[in-house]
């Protein structure tokens, strides 16, 4: 079974092509598609970067919290409330409920109904805003010095290996990854916070790791063998960090109290898996057609 899976993977690698650049073209449709919603961004951003406000107080085992939240969003059923539980070592600590309010007079009612629900006093909440123009800016610059490192990668990369298609091909795969996970992170319904920007520019990093690892085996060490052993070499060692890395997440997803490290791991999860499409599909499909391709010029 593996040899013949081997044998495909030698003869059809053209035809391999066409599964990473499906996903990227699904994954962009699902951004576009998102993006022309009315009230849609092409990403579900959390509080934390559209703006709204955080109302926050200690956890006690007799409040029914879930009661509290069917009653808050019947009552405030135009916003958008999420509630959050912050702990130390697996014991929870603090409630908090984000949610998208910014006007002061119905962020004070809306504090106004949790104490009453809850029946304790109001000076007892803490109110945390965050207007929308900060969480914009934010998400602005983020987006800027994402631009940035691509374009300097590319440069880096372009220097390295001293030829513009193996370049483009590391690029291509790690933009791939990013677009690919994002669409995938949209389908979860999942808020995207300022914790989850920081993970994908992580994914970048995971990414940009193993192409240039396969990129270097394949092009740098023509002397180590055949094209195939070179690229079976790279990707026996690709696999073995990725497959670390995910046990790792793995582990961190089920155990981690905190909703920040969880939304880090889901995205870091999703994106090391389509890496491996994109790495062991894509880029080396293309670095093989650049090589025959190049292979039937010198001749």
């Amino acid at each position: 079974m593996l040899k013949k899976v081997k044998a495909y993977y030698e003869r059809e690698y053209k035809k391999l092509l066409i599964i990473p650049f499906l996903l990227l073209i699904l994954a962009l449709g699902q951004i576009g598609w998102q993006a022309s919603q009315p009230g849609q961004d092409f990403v579900n951003k959390g509080i934390s970067l559209k703006g709204g406000s955080t109302v926050s107080f200690d956890y006690v085992p007799s409040f029914d919290l879930e009661s509290l939240e069917q009653i808050l969003n019947q009552k405030f059923s135009i916003n958008e409330i999420t509630f959050r539980t912050l702990g130390v070592a697996g014991s929870i600590e603090t409630i908090a409920i984000d949610s998208d309010i910014q006007e002061k007079s119905q962020i004070d009612l809306f504090r106004k109904e949790i104490a009453s629900q809850l029946k304790i006093a109001e000076n007892t909440l803490s109110v945390e805003t965050m207007g929308s123009s900060l969480g914009d800016s934010f998400f602005k610059q983020t987006l800027t010095a994402l631009l940035i490192a691509f374009l300097l990668m590319g440069i880096v990369v372009f220097f390295y290996f001293k030829s513009i298609a193996p370049s483009l091909a590391v690029i291509l795969a790690a933009a791939s990854d990013i677009v690919v996970t994002l669409a995938i992170f949209n389908l979860t319904g999942i808020k995207l916070s300022t914790a989850g920007i920081a993970a994908f520019l992580m994914l970048i990093g995971y990414s940009v790791d193993t192409d240039i690892l396969l990129s270097t085996r394949v092009l740098k060490r023509v002397g180590d063998g055949p094209v195939m052993e070179r690229i079976y070499g790279a990707m026996k060692t690709g696999l073995t960090m990725s497959a670390t890395t995910l046990t790792a997440i793995l582990v961190a997803m089920i155990f981690a109290q905190s909703e920040v490290i969880k939304q880090i791991m889901i995205i870091l999860f999703i994106g090391l898996l389509v890496d491996l499409v994109m790495t062991w599909l894509q880029n080396t499909g293309i670095l093989r057609l650049y090589l025959e391709r190049k292979g039937k010029k010198s001749k």
